[in-house]
């Protein structure tokens, strides 16, 4: 009983005898049905990357993005239930708002993820609202140190600061290729190119349609989160293509 959840999976409030909330494993389900999302911190800033499915062809190009500034200095990445993560950038950015109405400056980056988390957690406690079916990467330059940072929410109210991370659809494989770069060494620009490889060679080919998302905050934005400039997006995007068409060719031969 306790092992497939019955009995045990009606309220995030209830725990089973082994000591999961089995609300709280299904949201995170979701979040690895959802597309691809990737983070990659460099020596001069963080680069988030997100590939989104188009299960139907009459979508319109570039809408219903993914990737959110949340402030100037801090921008998200979401993967799973797309209202869940665009929900929670909008508490995001009323953080950022109510901090800097208060104070007078800008959230620093640790504040902002940690109130997330506990906005994150807060549903994970009451039997009326349910776990967020979203995980968002959370990426931001600290106003007082300027350092850039990057943050992983899961729907549990987890908060983990990472070098390099994936979620959503086929995480491992992207996870495997992030953990080959040397991110200590690299810049944005070539996290840019790096992206688009991983989100073109990690896609499942049984989803046939998608749209690969780039956005960075880093030196070369002026601090500031911003898109990826189309130009250097579509160059690495096409690049990362032409390279594994190359690779089918060859295995082909």
């Amino acid at each position: 009983m306790s092992g497939i959840g019955t009995g045990y999976d009606l309220s995030t409030t209830t725990y089973s005898p082994d000591g999961k909330v089995f609300q709280v494993d299904y949201a995170c389900k979701a979040v690895d049905n959802g597309g691809l999302a990737l983070g990659i911190k460099c020596s001069d800033g963080v680069v988030l990357g997100v590939e989104k499915l188009l299960p139907f062809k009459m979508l319109v190009p570039g809408s219903n993005r993914r990737i959110a500034p949340v402030d100037r200095h801090a921008g998200m990445a979401g993967a799973g239930l797309a209202p869940d993560a665009r929900q929670i950038m909008s508490r995001a950015r009323s953080e950022c708002a109510n901090y800097k109405s208060f104070y007078g400056d800008k959230i620093p980056s640790k504040i902002l993820a940690d109130r997330m988390a506990n906005y994150l957690h807060m549903f994970t406690l009451y039997w009326s609202v349910r776990p967020f079916g979203a995980a968002v990467l959370l990426a931001v330059r600290d106003p007082a140190t300027g350092k850039y940072e990057l943050y992983l929410l899961e729907p549990s109210g987890e908060c983990q600061r990472y070098h390099g991370m994936a979620i959503g659809k086929g995480r491992q494989a992207a996870k495997n290729e992030v953990e080959k770069l040397k991110l200590g060494e690299m810049s944005c620009l070539e996290a840019v190119k790096e992206a688009a490889r991983i989100i073109v060679t990690t896609h499942d080919e049984k989803d046939k349609d998608y749209e690969c998302e780039l956005a960075w905050i880093c030196d070369d934005s002026g601090g500031e989160f911003k898109k990826v400039p189309k130009d250097i997006a579509d160059e690495a995007i096409a690049a990362a293509k032409r390279a594994l068409e190359d690779d089918d060719a060859m295995d082909a031969d």
